[in-house]
């Protein structure tokens, strides 16, 4: 696996032994990254990067401009070849990784009220295939308070697999497919501004019935 573009082009990066890693083509990062610059949300991008298998999204959108990258992923080994990538890059401080089940580190971040509570620009999730429609679900109800408008959510998914479903607050504004491999693209729901002037003409009349 290498980074395909920006300040690191052509660095290889180490991979956890085993087969339990996935990694992103490079066909689908290029078109992935294409659309990401597309939106201008990768420079001095905070980014979080979940089930981060090896780091390779998380080290592609650094080397194209985003400022900092948080890993998570529950498997040690690949943890470790995160640090050991960040260390051979030479952005150790910029990378912070965490060990652990992505649904408890979710739970773990400040709340979105306190002075510590952060937001993220970014974030890629790329579960495990077989990991239940109902845990994706889950895993992005977590994630919404820490995002704000001009957020974006990266899921991928099989193809085989249906659309993710969205819980309150969310949104799929965009989807692509790639072979195997499909992109949905993941926003806060924007409020449709025909439901908004009916709340208020429903609040002018007092609901009131003829």
């Amino acid at each position: 696996m290498r980074i395909i573009a920006g300040a690191h082009k052509g660095s290889k990066l180490v991979t956890p032994g085993g087969t339990g890693t996935r990694p992103t083509s490079d066909r689908v990062k290029e078109s992935l990254f294409s659309m990401l610059e597309g939106y201008g949300v990768l420079q001095a991008a905070n980014v979080l990067d979940l089930f981060a298998g090896s780091g390779g999204l998380g080290f592609e959108a650094m080397s194209r401009g985003a400022a900092q990258v948080v890993f998570v992923d529950s498997s040690l080994a690949s943890a470790r070849a995160i640090e050991a990538n960040a260390d051979k890059l030479g952005i150790g401080h910029s990378a912070t990784v965490s060990s652990g089940d992505v649904l408890q580190f979710l739970g773990n971040l400040p709340d979105p009220n306190h002075p510590e509570s952060r937001v993220f620009d970014l974030v890629f999730m790329d579960p495990p295939y077989p990991l239940g429609e109902d845990a994706v679900t889950q895993v992005l109800s977590r994630l919404r308070s820490h995002l704000d408008e001009e957020s974006i959510v990266v899921v991928e998914r099989s193809s085989r697999a249906p659309e993710p479903t969205m819980p309150d607050g969310l949104e799929v504004f965009r989807s692509k497919t790639f072979g195997e491999t499909a992109l949905h693209f993941v926003q806060l729901a924007v409020e449709d501004p025909g439901d908004e002037d009916a709340a208020v003409e429903d609040a002018g009349d007092g609901g009131a019935v003829s």
